[in-house]
């Protein structure tokens, strides 16, 4: 071989080392292929999906109590800019899970999980936090008609973009009334605002319908009306759990939702 083609052929080498090109790659570590069968065996991830109006900090107590106990716990942070936007970033992190995996969503994420779980094999069980769980073709919006309409409603603004905030001075009284005033400052202070349109946004799978599910339903909820959360709870033939909570069950009640993450993690376990 002359040495003018072997310059060329060292080239090529290396750049098929550093784009990838015709090399087999790895999934990073602590990562997984997308999944291709239903999984089976012990339940050991949580996946847990969050809401409006906060971020992913918002599952820390739950967190906590959950990995004590010895689950591999991760939490979903939505860029609230699109209920596809939000199952993307939901479905990038079940890829990562090894193994059947419980996938929890609380108030809006209750939305995400139902559109985002449908299709994703290692989803074995669905857990809904005073969540939103529409059916094929409805909404977020679509949920509030099936019962009196919420106080915190009035708290809830658009600015000129069309992202929906809630008012600090209101966040304490309508949506975590259980929660310290100083803690809720503090959320109020990091609030993460929804882009409206995602509540009009229709599911277009439901995977409440072929996944067994649980309801935690908040009975001093004022974001969720209890009695909506009834209606889908039972529509959905969910297990459900009634807590004496406000809207942000996992700060102010996070023992009752990681024992009911845990209930669902065990009943499908195999």
């Amino acid at each position: 071989m002359s040495p003018k083609h072997l310059i060329r052929l060292v080239v090529l080498s290396a750049f098929c080392v550093c784009t990838g090109v015709g090399a087999q790659t790895e999934a990073p570590a602590g990562a997984s292929a997308a999944p291709s069968a239903v999984a089976s065996g012990p339940v050991r991830n949580v996946v847990l999906v969050h809401g409006a109006f906060v971020d992913g900090s918002s599952w820390n107590r739950v967190i906590d109590l959950l990995q004590r106990r010895g689950y591999h716990v991760s939490a979903v942070q939505n860029p609230l800019s699109s209920l596809a936007d939000d199952v993307a970033a939901t479905k990038r992190v079940l890829a990562r899970q090894n193994g059947p995996t419980i996938l929890v969503g609380h108030s809006w994420g209750g939305t995400v999980i139902t559109e985002a779980g449908a299709d994703a094999p290692n989803v074995v069980g669905l857990v809904y936090i005073t969540a939103i769980a529409p059916d094929v073709g409805e909404s977020t919006m679509d949920m509030f008609r099936h019962g009196p309409a919420a106080p915190a409603g009035e708290s809830i603004k658009p600015d000129d973009t069309g992202f929906l905030w809630f008012d600090p001075a209101k966040y304490h009284a309508d949506f975590a009334a259980d929660v310290p005033e100083t803690q809720t400052r503090i959320l109020a202070a990091a609030e993460q605002p929804i882009s409206g349109k995602a509540f009009g946004e229709a599911v277009t799978q439901a995977a409440w319908k072929t996944k067994p599910s649980w309801y935690m339903v908040t009975t001093k909820d004022r974001a969720v009306a209890p009695e909506v959360q009834q209606w889908m709870a039972k529509r959905m033939g969910a297990t459900m759990v009634p807590v004496a909570s406000s809207h942000l069950a996992p700060v102010s009640h996070p023992a009752e939702v990681a024992a009911l993450i845990e209930r669902a993690a065990k009943a499908q376990s195999k």
